[in-house]
Formats: structure tokens, sequence, C-alpha cells
């Protein structure tokens, strides 16, 4: 079932306004908050966000749903570690008046008006879990992926009409744009909460593919089964499942985080092959039946300038910043179950958000040293950077 609803307009920006600042949004997926914090002047925070207002409604309509109810019950405790998970991926409006955030146990993606905390307009996924999201560069459109449905919905950020779908593998997950706003890269990432996780099991993790999409026409230019791609290049033992990816400015290389992987692969989307693998160090002993969402890392994010890839080592329970050029790492910082990271606006940090210790990390990429860690709400995961208006 796909549903919106439009509960609030848009009003425009009146123009005696102050300018909107660039801050980072954390979404706190345990919690259903959303903090907001200012990288200049200390990474302080400066509003934490409920957005989850409508939490008593939503429980109302899936009490009355046993379906529903049973996939509720299921995301906590097949994926959320025994929590109901209220915020998976958020962006904002290109005016910094709406965060848009994708809520997995709601099944949804709701438009929070940040003036008054309110729900500007309501979406709801196919099937009965929200997940990952991408923004166009324009500000335009959102992505999000339907992880039950097999589907990525296209919204229409100021009113959360749909402008689209296209058909995903088990699982859709990650979606990227383009710079230039014309493709959309995809990746789905099977079943991973089976226990089925030895190698020679991969297949029982159902169709997963790596997809390049036109994002006008919402076609599929290319689907890739990976595991096809590793076989060729030898790589026979590795899951054919992508994580986290981050691209190249010039979008001719990718790099892909893989199911049970400590580390990533390069891949080569012109010439659709894989070039390299990074072997990053293992710092645990934890068999591959206890690794969180088959994910050994989540998280890995480029700098602007391409020099510099930031790694999210979940399981190992670290991050450190890695030459694309060499594959060395540096320094190792140390924290509690990494599960994302990005990167500053200005290029000169990554952030890495511990979900186990309910705090952040701004990493510099230029020296690979930690030089804040803030604490945020209940399990951060995402983060983005966005638009607060005045």
């Amino acid at each position: 079932m796909v549903c919106v609803a439009v509960i609030g307009a848009a009003t425009p920006t009146p123009a005696t306004a102050q300018p909107a600042q660039q801050v980072l949004f954390v979404g706190n997926n345990w919690d259903g908050t959303v903090d907001v914090l200012r990288p200049s002047g200390g990474f302080e925070r400066i509003r934490r966000i409920n957005v989850i207002p409508d939490r008593d409604a939503r429980m109302v309509e899936i009490y009355l749903n046993p379906v529903r109810l049973a996939y509720f019950l299921a995301i906590r405790q097949l994926i959320g570690e025994g929590h109901d998970q209220f915020v998976d991926d958020m962006y904002t409006s290109p005016d910094g008046r709406l965060l848009v955030v994708s809520r997995p146990s709601f099944g949804d993606v709701v438009a929070i008006t940040l003036a008054t905390g309110r729900v500007a307009w309501r979406f709801r996924v196919s099937g009965f879990r929200a997940d990952h999201m991408a923004l166009s560069p324009d500000g335009r459109h959102v992505a999000v992926s339907a992880s039950t449905g097999n589907v990525v919905h296209v919204l229409d950020v100021a009113t959360g009409r749909q402008v689209g779908t296209f058909a995903s593998g088990d699982s859709p997950h990650e979606n990227i744009y383009s710079r230039d706003g014309r493709r959309i890269f995809h990746a789905s990432i099977g079943s991973v909460y089976t226990g089925l996780d030895r190698p020679w099991l991969d297949s029982t993790k159902g169709q997963r593919y790596f997809q390049i999409v036109d994002a006008g026409t919402l076609q599929i230019l290319k689907r890739i089964d990976m595991r096809t791609k590793l076989d060729a290049a030898g790589h026979t033992d590795l899951s054919s499942a992508v994580r986290p990816m981050t691209l190249t400015p010039d979008e001719r290389l990718a790099y892909m985080q893989l199911s049970f992987h400590h580390g990533f692969i390069e891949y080569d989307l012109v010439a659709d092959r894989v070039l390299r693998v990074a072997h990053l160090p293992i710092l645990t002993n934890a068999p591959r039946e206890d690794y969180l969402l088959d994910s050994a890392h989540h998280g890995i994010a480029m700098n602007p300038d391409g020099t510099k890839l930031c790694v999210a080592g979940t399981m190992s329970n670290y991050a450190t910043i890695v030459s694309p050029t060499t594959f060395a790492h540096g320094q190792l910082i140390r924290g509690d179950k990494p599960y994302w990271a990005t990167p500053s606006t200005d290029g000169r940090y990554c952030f890495v958000s511990w979900s186990g210790i309910d705090a952040i990390s701004a990493i510099s990429y230029d020296t690979g040293a930690e030089v804040a860690r803030v604490s945020v709400g209940d399990h951060p995961q995402r983060m983005r950077m966005g638009i607060l208006a005045a």
C-alpha cells in the first residue's frame, strides 16, 4: 500500500530572513530524534528535533493491522537489535524549511517543518520498511528504498508526491545521485537477517544487484550481478551484496563495501569490472553469524578532492582514513559500532557515527586524527550535511 498525505503546505521564506547555515544532521535511530550540530565553533549541538511527533497515531494504525504489527515486531527483533527503528535517513529541503526523514518501523517517509516541528507530509512506502535515501543535487527529489517492497520510490521533496518508482533486487538499500543529477546508483543487499552466512551459502541471500538508473525516466540502464564481476576478478570468496559506496569526483570509480568484508572493492563504472580489493585490519573474533546485519564495515566517504577515503570498521570498532591510491590506512580511531561516514561540506572532516556509545566524531581527512567527539541521541546512524534556515 502506498499513500501520501499532505498535512501542511510550504510557505515562502520571508525576504528579511537571516542567511541559512550549513549544519550536520545526525539521525538517532532508536529514540526518534535528529540532532543538529554546527561544524564550526566546537561542533556543538544547537538543536534536537523530534521526528516522530505523530507516534501515537502511527501506533494505533499498527495495532489495528495484524500484518503491519507482525512486521513492526519483526523489524524490532531482526533488524533493530530489540529496538524500534524511527530514523534511518534524512535530508533537508534546499531552503532549509523541511527535514525529510525515512522511518523504518513506521514504513514511511515524512517531512518535518523545522520551524514548528509538525509533519508537513507523509508517504507510506511499498511493503513495511523504509531505508536509505538520496537527495537529487537540485534538492527537488528524494529517492527512498522500500526494503520489504523491493522498489525505490522517488518523491517530490516539497509535496511528498510520488514522481515514480524503479524495481530493485531483494532488500533495496543504498542510493546515490550522480553529480549532474542524471543517474541514480543503487544497490540491494538481500536477506541480511538470516543465519546462512557461510560463503558457500551466499546464494541463499536472495537477488542482489548494483543498478544504474536514469533519474529522469527511472529506467534501469544497467543491472549488474556483482557475483559475476567478483568471480571474474578471482574473488569468489567475497559476498556480492554491495553496502555503502562512494564515488570519485569524475564518477569513473566506485569504492564499495560488501557484506562480511573488512575493507572495500574498487569498481570501474565504465569498464564494469572489479579492479582491486582493499583489506583493512580485522579486530574482531566474532563469527560471521554475529556480524551486525552482515556488516563487517558500514560507512565509507571520499573527500571532495578524491584524495582520501574515510572508512567505518563496524565490527572492529574503528574508523580510519585510507589512501585510494595505495589503500594504506592511517590511525585507527577507536569507538563502538561505527555505522556511517559522511564528509563535511568544506571537505576538511569526515563525520563518523558511533552507534554503540551514542556519539559522533569529526576526523581530519588531512591528518587522520580525531578533532572532536560529541554526544548525541540513542543509536546514531545516518548523518547528512544540510541547511538550517535561520
